[in-house]
């Protein structure tokens, strides 16, 4: 049956250089932009996409030679799922800085790092978008949607490889800025609680402490104290899913306008005095690469959070 000029027809695409050792979802997207991770991974699960004529998963390691089989897709469902002028125009505002090996970002509140989850495309199609020649740009960490702030690309995979090499060992100086409720008491505080993730009966991704979990390590430091709460710099020393969020609640000052783990009339307080997002923001980060580069990069407080802020009444 002959397939309308909608249809992309069946490609083979031969792994090179650039794609050894990559996973097959991330592959994927790099060669079918636009299109969400969801229904990439669904027609890797029903076997519509082939590694060397075989069935395969999408954590899938690649191998330089190896050839895909990519199945048809819908061109004008690919082109209604292209990030929009306005995403790329803020993603083009948001560079920090970039050499051979990174590109640093000032990633905006609101914008998801990838597509999936009902979100048709995030950070990273975009920059691919912004980029179609660039040989090589993947995350090399995640930020939350609703957080603002510091967010790395690696442009090589063996700058990925070092990132993720230095989590391991902890050579990456994660740092934050949170409003949390509450007046905070004494100076730095150390959280070590374990946390558990899990899906609720509506598919929704919910975090908790649980000594099942796998085991998490926040430092907490205050910075100022406000009547309406208190502005802290945060440390990740591990980086599980929702890590700030579900610590700074389990020891009882949750972050403001947090809608998933903080207080209902907390946030209805902070929504009154007109913060519209959850008040966290990856302030900076900092890591060495041994005889290389030390990256060492800040991104300011955004003004609405700022003006937030200036609304709040400090304790002297």
């Amino acid at each position: 049956m002959e397939k309308s000029d909608n249809w992309q027809s069946v490609t083979e695409v031969v792994v090179g250089e650039g794609g050894d050792g990559q996973r097959l979802d991330n592959f994927l997207m790099k060669h079918l932009k636009g299109v969400p991770k969801s229904h990439i991974y669904r027609i890797v699960r029903k076997g519509e996409v082939r590694v060397n004529k075989g069935r395969c998963q999408n954590k899938r390691k690649l191998m330089c030679g190896d050839t895909v089989r990519i199945p048809p897709i819908r061109l004008e469902q690919q082109e209604s799922l292209t990030p929009s002028a306005s995403l790329l125009q803020l993603l083009r505002r948001s560079v920090l800085f970039e050499d051979d090996r990174f590109l640093f970002l000032d990633k905006p509140a609101g914008v998801a790092v990838h597509g999936g989850s009902g979100v048709s495309h995030g950070v990273i199609e975009g920059l691919r978008q912004l980029r179609p020649d660039a040989p090589y740009l993947e995350l090399a960490h995640r930020l939350d949607r609703d957080t603002s702030g510091c967010l790395v690309i690696a442009k090589r995979r063996s700058a990925l490889r070092a990132f993720h090499g230095l989590t391991q060992s902890g050579g990456i100086d994660k740092r934050y800025r949170a409003l949390v409720m509450g007046v905070w008491q004494g100076g730095e505080r150390s959280v070590n609680a374990p946390l558990l993730k899990r899906n609720t009966l509506s598919g929704e991704r919910i975090v908790t402490v649980s000594p099942s979990g796998k085991m998490a390590r926040t430092l907490f430091r205050p910075l100022t104290q406000y009547r309406q709460g208190s502005l802290l710099e945060v440390k990740l020393v591990t980086g599980r899913t929702h890590q700030i969020r579900v610590h700074a609640k389990h020891i009882g000052h949750p972050l403001a306008a947090d809608p998933k783990y903080g207080d209902a009339q907390y946030n209805q307080q902070m929504t009154d005095l007109g913060l519209k997002r959850v008040f966290l923001h990856a302030h900076s980060i900092r890591f060495t690469l041994p005889e290389i580069f030390t990256y060492d990069l800040v991104a300011p407080l955004p003004e609405g959070l700022q003006q937030l802020l200036q609304r709040l009444e400090p304790i002297t």
